[in-house]
């Protein structure tokens, strides 16, 4: 089974630019109005409406603690705190906000972890 998860919004280039370009996501496809992106098994689609849905979180997670520091880098002023060890859930983190103000968690996990299929 796979899903998809769908925000509405008011800037749906935008949107789209900063999560192609800036996090690194890829068009998987087009709709009328609407934009679905994929980041491995992550699908995020994004369509324009009249309001923004800004509620909730959209976490990204990587292999290493080095990947969630490049994209610590690649953020820059979007980043809201600094990367740091996360005791309670055993991961590296760091948080940032989209141009719309969504919470954005980019991680590690420092536990093994099952891969993820299809």
């Amino acid at each position: 089974m796979a899903g998809i998860v769908f925000f509405k919004t008011v800037m749906l280039e935008e949107i789209v630019d900063f999560y192609v370009n800036e996090i690194g996501m890829h068009v998987w496809l087009e709709q009328e109005e609407c934009t679905i992106l994929s980041h491995g098994n992550l699908l995020l689609g994004f369509c324009h409406r009249d309001m923004s849905e800004l509620e909730g979180m959209i976490t990204f997670f990587y292999p290493t603690e080095d990947d969630v520091d490049t994209m610590y880098k690649l953020l820059g002023q979007n980043a809201t705190s600094e990367p740091v060890m996360n005791e309670r859930y055993q991961i590296y983190q760091f948080f940032a906000k989209d141009p719309e103000g969504r919470t954005l968690e980019f991680q590690t996990f420092l536990h093994p972890v099952e891969p993820i299929g299809f």
